[in-house]
């Protein structure tokens, strides 16, 4: 498998960012070294926050609310999904499948031996981060899902849209599929740049985040059904604390809280909110909003 590694240069001086790369190299199954980013602060010894994000976005997308949860003494980690942010990128469409994901990020986790686990997950973190969930539940104290969940055969009108138009571009739709999605009205273009420049420099690093949509399990027939058809029984056992957290103005995960109500045992009874104003990419709409929910569910066992 080829590996493409975006050069370090190309963060530099991004918007409201500071933060030191940290670098975990794990193996594929078939050999190949894949070395993946994240932030890491606050004291080691802590309990970690781990913040995973979707696509085509990145740890960056954590950067306005890991101040405010470093404030609550914890280890906050944001993790880049291979393919996106600092992490390596596999060149070819192909070299991605849910199983992969699954097996990179949990390969990852427990390289770091992450233990006491609170996990904010969104978008494409969720259905991969659940996925880790449900294999490694002892390593989870709670979860936080803020627009995601993890598609059982079946999706609404945008995701299929999504699927049908993504499976023949040569580019990620940035403007029209992340820019005009954004609903908070001072996210600026150096803000922008910062995703669609940044990790992607060149059409050749974006196929990672172009294959993500053929991965979305709406079909039957997608391969990746059967895995997280299986995460979700076992996630329904999962009694820890669970919480939704999601924007009211999102059209892709609308619903997807009620099924997390509905089904996991530890979701019973929790303080569930529908954030008003809030888009599907809730970090960047309403970053305090979320922080301020996030901090008193770190309390409940």
């Amino acid at each position: 498998m080829k590996v493409l590694r975006t050069p370090d240069s190309c963060f530099d001086n991004l918007p409201g960012y500071n933060y030191e790369p940290h670098y975990t190299t794990i193996k594929d199954d078939d050999g190949t070294e894949i070395r993946i980013h994240s932030i890491d602060e606050g004291p080691r010894d802590a309990e970690p926050i781990l913040l995973m994000h979707g696509n085509p976005s990145w740890s960056y997308i954590w950067r306005k609310m890991i101040p405010g949860l470093l404030e609550t003494g914890r280890r906050v980690i944001a993790v880049d999904l291979v393919g996106n942010g600092r992490s390596d990128k596999p060149a070819k469409k192909s070299d991605y499948t849910l199983a992969r994901h699954v097996d990179w990020i949990e390969k990852w986790l427990l390289a770091n031996d992450l233990n006491n686990i609170t996990l904010v997950c969104q978008d494409w973190g969720g259905t991969i981060g659940l996925n880790v969930v449900a294999d490694n539940p002892e390593r989870f104290d709670r979860i936080v899902a803020t627009n995601t969940g993890i598609p059982l055969g079946k999706g609404n009108k945008w995701l299929y849209w999504w699927l049908k138009i993504m499976k023949w571009m040569p580019l990620f739709p940035f403007k029209t599929a992340f820019r005009k999605a954004i609903l908070n009205p001072d996210f600026s273009d150096e803000e922008f740049a910062a995703y669609r420049k940044a990790p992607f420099p060149r059409q050749k690093y974006q196929s990672g985040i172009r294959q993500f949509p053929q991965l979305i399990t709406v079909f039957p027939d997608n391969p990746g059904l059967p895995q997280n058809l299986a995460a979700w029984e076992k996630l329904k056992t999962f009694e820890k604390p669970v919480i939704t957290l999601f924007g009211n103005k999102d059209p892709i995960s609308r619903g997807m809280d009620r099924l997390f109500q509905r089904d996991i045992r530890g979701a019973q009874g929790q303080n569930h909110k529908r954030i008003d104003g809030g888009g599907h990419f809730i970090q960047e709409d309403k970053p305090d909003e979320l922080v301020a929910e996030i901090i008193p569910f770190l309390d409940v066992k």
